[in-house]
């Protein structure tokens, strides 16, 4: 059988065609390709080489239209990014007395899109703070950079003197922009770059973000506020209570006086009263 099979991302790809063998005997084969990793653009046609000796010849087939298999490999008429992936050729005699394999890399090319990010509007100094920035169609996968007012933030803040005030951390395979704490300093606009070599690196939008003094003055203040209106809140309370207040509201209601009487009624064109009664 000669097998070809890819990994792309997390599916596979199995590419399988049948071949005719004649009777051979006992022998060591040998499986090669020209070239290893082979990069191409999107819905552009890609090869594959793949030679060996000390086979007998296949007669591959087509497969679904999109690979055409031959001698020397198979040949995509139109790849998608989704074709990228590792392929490996498998060639053995019938009954595996003879076997040898090759890998190739496949890598669509696609330029990256525009970056999405995630930036706080603000951020209280001292706390831990994180940025995001990705983007979804770039193969190979982008890397990030981030920009501060413009200003290229470079890996090691320490070592500039533009950014010796920040302690920051920045991952371009993930795009993240940690700051931990967020200083004074850290205010300003955020932008964020993607590239992966092919095509135009694409940028995101610019977004600002405040760095603010937590205001432990209001806190103190409004728990003060709060604890004074509960101290009036139980002191009338107590107040009320000790001044009888509820003792006469218990009284004010068990004195009081219902009656009850029932209409007149009307016979024989006169009024008759009938009698009332107290509670």
């Amino acid at each position: 059988m000669l097998g070809t099979k890819a990994k792309v991302g997390r599916k596979q790809l199995l590419l399988f065609t049948s071949m005719i063998l004649c009777s051979l005997a006992l022998g060591r084969g040998a499986v090669q390709t020209s070239e290893p990793v082979v990069q191409v653009a999107e819905n552009k046609p890609a090869k594959l080489s793949c030679s060996y000796s000390g086979f007998s010849s296949p007669r591959p087939p087509s497969y679904e239209d999109r690979v055409t298999f031959s001698d020397s490999g198979i040949t995509f008429h139109s790849v998608t990014r989704k074709d990228t992936g590792m392929y490996t050729c498998m060639v053995s005699e019938e009954g595996g007395n003879t076997y040898g394999e090759v890998t190739v890399q496949l890598i669509v090319l696609v330029p990256p899109s525009k970056p999405t990010i995630s930036v706080p509007a603000s951020a209280t100094i001292g706390t831990r703070v994180v940025l995001t920035c990705s983007e979804t169609d770039g193969s190979p996968p982008s890397e990030y950079f981030w920009f501060k007012d413009g200003v290229l933030m470079p890996t090691e803040p320490k070592n500039n003197r533009a950014f010796s005030n920040s302690s920051y951390s920045l991952n371009h395979k993930t795009g993240e922009l940690i700051f931990d704490p967020v200083s004074a300093s850290d205010a300003g606009d955020y932008t964020c770059e993607a590239q992966n070599g092919y095509g135009s690196p694409m940028k995101s939008d610019t977004v600002h973000m405040d760095a603010v003094e937590l205001n432990v003055g209001g806190i103190v203040a409004a728990v003060l506020v709060t604890l004074i209106l509960l101290g009036v809140l139980i002191f009338g309370i107590w107040f009320a209570y000790n001044r009888g207040y509820f003792d006469r509201a218990k009284k004010g209601t068990s004195n009081k006086k219902v009656i009850y009487s029932q209409p007149t009624a009307r016979r024989d064109g006169e009024f008759r009263q009938t009698s009332s009664f107290l509670v």
